[in-house]
């Protein structure tokens, strides 16, 4: 059981990285549509893009981080 225990740890890791990087693209092209159809918004689009891609990011670096807390082993009977 712990074999198993200590597999799931990097494939948390890998999908919060994989979400994290198809999230910040969604954001990033919403931004580049958005600022084709309205040029005069651009800079507060971009404002909201960079908060945006934090957020996402954030997120990604909680997922890692509890990646690597040590929970304990189920003890079977």
């Amino acid at each position: 059981m712990s074999i198993i225990v200590g597999q799931l740890a990097p494939l948390a890791f890998g999908l919060a990285v994989i979400g994290s990087g198809i999230g910040v693209g969604i954001i990033v092209g919403k931004t580049i549509e958005s600022v084709a159809r309205q040029p005069e918004l651009q800079g507060r689009l971009q404002t909201l893009m960079w908060i945006g891609i934090a957020l996402t990011e954030a997120l990604c670096f909680i997922a890692i981080g509890v990646a690597f807390i040590p929970f304990p082993v189920p003890v079977t009977p």
